[in-house]
């Protein structure tokens, strides 16, 4: 039992660290501004990298889907995609809130910002494609399609087009000056929490991607008997 659920467990260990010594952990002091705030690293950062994860295993999935035609593949893809955009949008609210703090504006037109909102949008689109289409075959094959492609833009729309442009974000081209922390400024103290944090919300992903995954088998299962 507990070789199947070691992994779990471990999640729920990692973020009762991350959300107890987050706030706890003495922390660099960088700009008079940041003060607190700067502990929303450990929440807004490791979500991205946790979304990034969710979404590389659901495109892997979805052209795993293109060559076996296995509909539990679409069912892999399908869950981590709606947990990885999940994940996503929380990234933007962490962000949102830091930045009604620091730039005072949840929203002020940054790229960054702007990028990853557009990069939101494009995999609700993803969701509404699949929700238009009723065959369930003609559903996966163009639903992958798209999850490729939608994987894809994250790049330009996340890290290629807003370091183009002047950005306030921290780690932005044009950022300098602005409050912020980037991966440079961290110590060994914010990076005891900031790498479980990582590691605990990509595991908790996971955990509610398989619970979506195994809903679906159990639906797919009951629609066969009846």
């Amino acid at each position: 039992m507990i070789r199947k659920v070691w992994w779990k467990i471990l999640a729920v260990i990692l973020l009762l660290y991350t959300c107890s010594y987050g706030f706890l952990v003495k922390i660099p002091k960088l700009d008079d501004r940041l003060q607190e705030s700067i502990r929303n690293f450990f929440f807004h950062v490791p979500m991205w990298f946790a979304m990034m994860i969710l979404l590389g295993v659901s495109v892997v999935y979805a052209i795993k889907y293109l060559r076996s035609r296995n509909q539990l593949d679409d069912f892999y893809s399908s869950a981590f995609a709606v947990t990885g955009t999940i994940f996503g949008f929380l990234g933007l609210t962490t962000g949102a809130i830091w930045a009604n703090y620091q730039w005072g504006s949840p929203w002020s037109g940054d790229p960054k910002q702007n990028g990853a909102a557009i990069a939101m949008l494009i995999y609700l689109a993803y969701f509404v494609l699949r929700g238009s289409m009723n065959e369930e075959e003609k559903k996966a094959r163009i639903g992958a399609v798209y999850n490729i492609f939608a994987f894809f833009m994250l790049f330009p729309t996340l890290w290629i087009l807003p370091r183009l442009t002047e950005s306030l974000h921290p780690g932005g081209e044009g950022s300098e000056g602005n409050p912020g922390l980037n991966g440079k400024d961290m110590d060994a103290n914010m990076r005891s929490v900031f790498y479980p944090a990582v590691i605990g919300w990509t595991l908790l992903g996971v955990w509610i991607s398989t619970l979506r995954i195994r809903y679906e088998i159990l639906k797919e299962q009951q629609l066969i008997h009846e």
